[in-house]
């Protein structure tokens, strides 16, 4: 917009006037200068004016003859020179009300078919502009837009309806622009408003709107007086100061893009901040040094860096601070509201450069650039700086003191990588708070909670959030964590507390289904029973009215009564703690305590056998769930060894199907997918530069979106001897850093490994246990296999890492009754694959023996048995259901007959004759 103005009045310039009043106020009062600029665009031929000074006529189109002579032309005036100064600086000041001003003048020429724009279309545009001093002022005066426009068509008339496209300004118009940077100026004012327009209009005092004015009986005098007094009283001007200050230091920069902190602690606005005190006065005392008096807040986010900066604008605003500060103002700087808008190369600059040129001048502002960082390419573009190389010089010499406040990981990527615009910047350790300060924050905290929520909160609610976050939510940090989990409970308790009562709810079903009897009642032409149900419609929406209506009732007395509502205690926090985590932190309750008293025998439904693990398993998931666990460590390791097909990896799925609610809960790692170096990458992510860097690792990941969980490390000892190595971090300390340098909470983990080592000796050893063995036997046999295969397997692992097991349990091998159970198992799975086609299936005592004998195999445990069913049972069925003879509905018995041959018998004939009685497993 400066650029447009400054060719129409500096160099005897057409303004640009298509852009309509309509086109004006659809895209709002903010229209930055550079889109006014665009409409000049194009070729524009400019016509000398009469009484212009210093108006020479050329073309601005680039002919080479036209543009030769117009620029000889144009340097041979010095008058016009200084004339461009001038008006360079006044339109660069003009503010967004001022510019529509100009604009809604020229469609006041234009509307009144004037080739010109003069001191009436300005007085016209003032009018229209509407919501500043000026026209404020004017309609004080009864002054309207349309008496006004009545009195300019009696003293010029109308034009002869030709408007040319680009409308000149005449010489008093121009005076009256000049007059008004002159009033600006006496004003100690660094912009140009609405004000200053009609101030320079009364004081140009001979053109035709001083005869308008005079006609409708305002007195120049008085107007003036009351725009003076206006702009001494109202802050509504685009110029006003930040916060309100006096006319001589009005920031109209330091307004549009940043917030006074200083004035909403006045204000009571901020959060109280708690502790923090040796930060806040490193930042103090960086600030009152001579030169790099920049602190620069470093820290994870979260850990209230921005809590210090509005520290210190609560600790200004009392007065608490030394008088190197004092009266100072905090303003928190918006970057991304700074460079919003900027389309065309120098805009941002310019922007910078008057926010800096404002600092300066006041010399009582303190700049907070939250996320500093983003000054670093902020507004670049191709042959441009950014902000960072703008602000380098004046945060070197003093001229600027600026807050930034950035994180560690910012700081190391963006500003320790440019030592010039480190070297500008005090760094200021933020660590994180620990639980007992954390406390403390939620303490100060608590009443704007419980102002914004309506409720109370016990300190045992604020105690439980403080450590719950601390203990189970790893990836973010305190203070920050803390608050969410209080905001969050605060809200759930509000929410519920606001629902209709319970007995409401019940009638308004009762209330649905009443009124869907009589709709069919009607349609039915049952008029005496609609008539009945009508009645009973209307009698439960009184009774619903009415319950509502008490509710409200109680409510508002507990308010009027002085209680501020409901109440957020501990068992709300640890509702929240476990819908975000997942991991169950609330009292145990009744129900669930039978349930943990009882999980050997539910376990034992789909693990036969194996006592020692289910034993094991139970008893880690006991203490950590009444919370007698290491907390700094995982809730169990295991290693289950033993032979293959015994129920190692079915022990891990079953725990997983049966407390962590299904068997997807669980995370399992087939180990032989990490047998080489290069593999073991993939559990923690791949390092920087390699293929797969941004996906992150398979177990990393994995216990980051589910950290309550089993961790399945299927045949550990097919893995890398690196595995290992890395394992013994998670095994103590229940934690573990992928390749971006996050660390992983494994606390909440139950680790199972399994692995085959031994296999041969329990094989060997074991060939005896199950068939003429006592009890006694049994024990001694299995416990000279156990010794011997925890002799092997520390011949194969370090013993660093089994060291940090919590057990070594040795799986038994089957014993024929054991496999006999399995096959029960096995049967009924197949049974209700068949019931889901409508098929009953039945098999008799004589073909489970056949089954059992053909799948026992003590070396290979119980998969045998799978194949054995597969092969004589479902081959059986298949065949007999592609011939047609079992189909939907029907019940097929298998049996085997006299030649050991399995038969498949339709049963909807019939009972036929069998070796055995049939049975549904």
């Amino acid at each position: 917009m400066a650029g447009t103005l400054l060719q129409s009045v500096a160099l005897g310039t057409t303004f640009a006037g298509r852009i309509s009043t309509q086109r004006w106020r659809s895209q709002g009062t903010r229209r930055p200068a550079s889109m006014l600029a665009m409409s000049l665009s194009r070729p524009v031929k400019m016509s000398a004016f009469v009484g212009l000074r210093s108006v020479h006529s050329f073309s601005v189109t680039p002919t080479v003859s036209n543009t030769r002579s117009a620029v000889a032309s144009y340097r041979s005036s010095r008058r016009t020179r200084r004339s461009r100064f001038v008006t360079r600086a006044m339109f660069e000041r003009f503010t967004e009300k001022a510019i529509k001003v100009i604009m809604l003048a020229q469609e006041e020429a234009r509307r009144l078919g004037h080739n010109f724009v003069g001191t009436e279309q300005i007085l016209l545009g003032l009018i229209g502009e509407g919501t500043g001093i000026a026209a404020k002022v004017l309609k004080s005066m009864g002054i309207n837009l349309k008496d006004a426009r009545v009195e300019v068509e009696k003293i010029i008339g109308r034009g002869n309806g030709f408007v040319a496209v680009e409308i000149p300004f005449t010489p008093r118009a121009k005076r009256v622009l000049e007059l008004s940077l002159e009033e600006a100026r006496q004003l100690g004012h660094n912009y140009i408003g609405s004000e200053h327009l009609l101030l320079g209009l009364l004081r140009e005092g001979e053109g035709v709107a001083a005869r308008v004015l005079e006609s409708l009986g305002a007195d120049p005098s008085n107007i003036r007086t009351q725009v003076i007094r206006m702009i001494g009283e109202t802050t509504e001007a685009v110029g006003a100061g930040v916060g309100g200050g006096s006319s001589g230091n009005k920031m109209p920069t330091l307004e549009e893009y940043g917030t006074n902190l200083t004035k909403l602690a006045e204000e009571g606005k901020l959060d109280p901040v708690v502790g923090r005190q040796p930060q806040i006065e490193r930042v103090v005392q960086i600030l009152g040094r001579r030169t790099k008096n920049n602190p620069c807040l470093i820290g994870e986010p979260g850990v209230g860096k921005t809590a210090i900066a509005e520290g210190l604008a609560q600790r200004i605003s009392t007065g608490d601070v030394p008088e190197t500060i004092e009266g100072k103002k905090v303003i928190t700087l918006d970057m991304g509201l700074l460079v919003a808008g900027t389309k065309y190369r120098g805009e941002f600059e310019e922007r910078l450069k008057k926010l800096m040129e404002e600092i300066k001048q006041s010399d009582e502002i303190i700049l907070f650039i939250d996320e500093v960082h983003t000054l670093i390419g902020a507004g670049a573009a191709e042959g441009a700086i950014d902000a960072a190389n703008i602000l380098k010089p004046a945060l070197a010499r003093g001229e600027l003191q600026c807050i930034g406040a950035t994180t560690l990981d910012e700081y190391r990527k963006h500003i320790e990588k440019d030592p010039a615009l480190e070297r500008r910047f005090q760094p200021v350790k933020v660590p994180e708070p620990t639980v007992d300060e954390t406390i403390e924050i939620l303490r100060g905290l608590r009443e704007r909670y419980e102002i914004h929520h309506k409720l109370r909160y016990t300190d045992e609610a604020l105690i439980a959030a403080a450590k719950l976050s601390y203990q189970y939510i790893s990836d973010r940090f305190l203070p920050d964590k803390a608050i969410d989990l209080i905001d969050e409970a605060g809200s759930r308790v509000r929410l519920q507390h606001a629902q209709v009562p319970e007995e409401a709810r019940e009638l308004d079903k009762e209330l649905k289904q009443v009124t869907k009897q009589k709709n069919e009642a009607v349609r039915s032409q049952d008029f005496e029973k609609a008539g009945e149900l009508r009645d009973r419609e209307m009698e439960l929406k009184a009774q619903i009215t009415a319950l509502i209506d008490k509710s409200k009732e109680m409510s508002k007395a507990e308010e009027e009564s002085g209680e501020t509502g409901p109440m957020v205690n501990e068992a709300d926090i640890q509702h929240i703690v476990s819908s975000w985590t997942g991991i169950p932190v609330e009292k145990v309750s009744s129900d669930e305590s039978d349930k943990l008293l009882k999980m050997e025998a539910t376990l034992h439904t789909r693990v036969i056998g194996q006592d020692e693990a289910v034993v094991a398993i139970s008893r880690s998931i006991r203490r950590a769930r009444v919370g007698l666990k290491n907390p700094n460590r995982p809730i169990a390791s295991f290693i289950f060894a033993g032979p293959t097909g015994v129920g190692k990896s079915e022990l891990a799925k079953a725990l997983a199907a049966y407390y962590f609610g299904s068997e997807e809960a669980m995370i399992r790692l087939d180990m032989s997918e990490f047998m080489e170096r290069h593999t073991v990458s993939k559990l923690i992510g791949s390092p920087p530069g390699y293929v797969g860097y941004t996906e992150g690792g398979q177990l990393t990941e994995a216990v980051r979106r589910r950290p309550y969980t089993v961790v399945l490390f299927d045949e550990i000892e097919k893995a890398h001897p690196d595995v290992f190595n890395m394992m013994l971090q998670i095994l103590e300390d229940g934690r573990l850093t992928d390749s971006k340098g996050r660390t992983v909470d494994f606390k909440n983990t139950l680790l199972i490994m399994t692995s085959n080592v031994g296999s041969s000796v329990i094989e060997k050893g074991g060939r005896k246990i199950g068939f003429d063995l006592d009890s006694d036997e049994k024990d001694s046999s299995y416990g000279r296999i156990k010794s011997l295969v925890i002799e092997e397997m520390k011949q194969y692992f370090r013993p660093e890492f089994l060291n940090r097991l919590d057990e070594m349990i040795v799986f038994r091998q089957l014993t024929k009754l054991e496999v006999k159970e399995i096959a029960d198992i096995m049967l009924q799975e197949v049974f209700n694959r068949l019931k889901a086609k409508d098929i009953n299936l039945q098999v008799t005592e004589k073909f489970k023996e056949r089954v059992v004998d053909e799948g026992y195999n003590p070396s290979y445990g119980a998969r045998p048995l799978r194949r054995a069913i597969m092969r004589l049972l479902e081959d059986s069925l298949a065949e007999k259901m592609l011939a047609g003879e079992v189909k939907e509905g029907d019940s097929a018995i298998v049996d085997v007959d006299s030649d050991g041959k399995v038969i498949v018998l339709n049963g909807q004939g019939g009972i036929p004759e069998l070796s055995t009685p049939a049975v549904t497993v």
